[in-house]
Formats: C-alpha cells, structure tokens, sequence
C-alpha cells in the first residue's frame, strides 16, 4: 500500500470515504465497522487516532474521543488495528471462506490525528509504523501550509501521503495549499469543527475551481455531510464526499460490533450508491 493507492481509489468514479474514531465504543467495534465499510464500498477509510483535545472535530467525535481514550485505546493500539485489518482472520476451518472468517481488508487507509500525537510517538517511528501495518496517508488538520514539511518530508521518505485541508479562505491561500497536494484535497465545507449540518452557505463551486486551476488532485469535499442527499450534491460538485459524526454517532450507538456492522454497513452501501 503506498499514497498512489489512495489516488487510484479515485479512479473508479466519485469516492465515499468514511471515519471512524478508533477505540469508540471499543476497538472490536472499531474493527467490525471498518471491515463492514470495506465490504460495504467504501473508496478510503479514514481512522481517526484519539487525541485528548482534537481541536477540529464537533461534540460528537470530541465525545468519541474521550470514550476512547477512557477505555485504554492508544496510538499502539490503532497500530495493531490496522494489522489485524489487513491481515484478516481465517476462519475455524483456516480458510478465509469459512462463515467465520473475515477477509483482508484491502481498501487504502488513511490516519487522521493530531500533531502531538504524532510528536510524542516520533515522526520517523511513526511513519514507518505507518508503512509496516499498511496505512497509506496522513492527515493533521490543525498543521498549517507553513509548518507542514517538518511531517511532509518524512511520509514522502516512506510512500506516503500527507494530505492537505483546504479551508474556505482567500483564492492566493487555496491554491498555494492545493499546488503541495498530495492523495486527495480534503475540501473544507464550513467554517467551525466537524458535525452534522442540514445547510452549506460556502460557495464550494468557486473553491473547486480554483483548486483545480492548480491541481489535477482528486478534491473531496467534508465536514457536515450525512445523508444521501447531502453526499450526491457534494459529490456532484468535487471527486468525492468525507462523513464522520454521522459514522461515530452510529457506532457509538450500537449494542454490539455486529450491530455496527450491520448498521453502518446499509448506512455506507446507501452513501455509495449516492455518490455515483
């Protein structure tokens, strides 16, 4: 897996890409959603590593979080995630066909967590923890245009993409973010941290096109967006549609990681016929 995955999953037409806060309600949970997106469609998944004061995110994932971490989940343990994912498990009979298997989830992966956490891990141990367990990007939404090589340097030494949040700002700014781009651009909707809207006053057209003045990037457009309805007009407007307090609301919510599954998997195979 390498950041050309990540570009690739946009090849077979507009991508609904998910997060999930990891570890939130616990990290089967976390395993049995992020298996069920796969199945369910799901272009990248984005796995949200929990931080103590994840200044970007809304009630809902600041909530998530901190369930997270209360319950033990750490930056170890979203790693060992991630491989156990990958890896998949074979079932009693040790082939991946039997009822009880769960097939290797192949779908490009994509971290979003905070600077600090990345700091205290080490950036360099980070990123090749990063490539060993098969995660292909990164993103720090509180890291701005300015200070973003001291992590952009080490993912480009290990294949993988730093990816970048376009806010809506002044034309100059927007472009000198989407030249650097790399994976995909994650197009901001609103001003504010992430949560479910029913309303979008940014003129996201004009965004659009003066990121792809500078970049052939694929732009996925977050932040907000939880219905189907919501997720076809944005896609209709960029490559693809980011929702994440939708998921973790739902997730949180659920009994037990079956139910998850089962829940977030219809929500997500809804999502992607939305889309395209």
């Amino acid at each position: 897996m390498s950041k050309t995955d990540i570009t690739r999953a946009f090849a077979g037409g507009k991508a609904f890409i998910p997060f999930v806060t990891c570890g939130d309600p616990n990290i089967e949970t976390t395993a049995a959603v992020v298996r069920a997106l796969a199945e369910a469609g799901a272009a990248i998944i984005e796995l949200g590593i929990p931080f103590s004061d994840p200044t970007a995110e809304g009630p809902v994932i600041q909530n998530a979080n901190v369930r997270a971490l209360a319950g033990g989940t750490t930056t170890d343990t979203v790693f060992d995630l991630v491989r156990d994912v990958r890896a998949g498990r074979p079932g009693t009979d040790g082939t991946f066909a039997a009822a009880d298997a769960t097939a290797p989830v192949t779908t490009p992966l994509v971290f979003m967590t905070y600077a600090n956490v990345v700091f205290h891990y080490g950036i360099e141990r980070f990123c090749q923890r990063m490539v060993e367990v098969g995660v292909d990007g990164l993103i720090l939404p509180e890291v701005p245009l300015e200070e973003k090589d001291e992590f952009a340097s080490v993912c480009a030494q290990h294949d993988l993409a730093f990816i970048s949040l376009v806010a809506p700002t002044s034309a100059g700014r927007i472009q000198a973010i989407a030249r650097e781009a790399e994976g995909f651009v994650y197009l901001v909707s609103s001003l504010g941290t992430t949560g479910m809207r029913d309303t979008f006053a940014t003129d996201l057209d004009a965004i659009v096109a003066q990121i792809r003045e500078v970049t052939d990037v694929p732009i996925a457009i977050g932040f907000g967006i939880s219905t189907p309805d919501q997720a076809r007009t944005m896609a209709a407007k960029a490559d693809g549609v980011i929702v994440g307090s939708a998921i973790v609301a739902q997730a949180a919510e659920a009994a037990s990681p079956a139910q998850a599954a089962n829940t977030l998997g219809a929500y997500a195979k809804a999502m992607v016929k939305a889309v395209r």
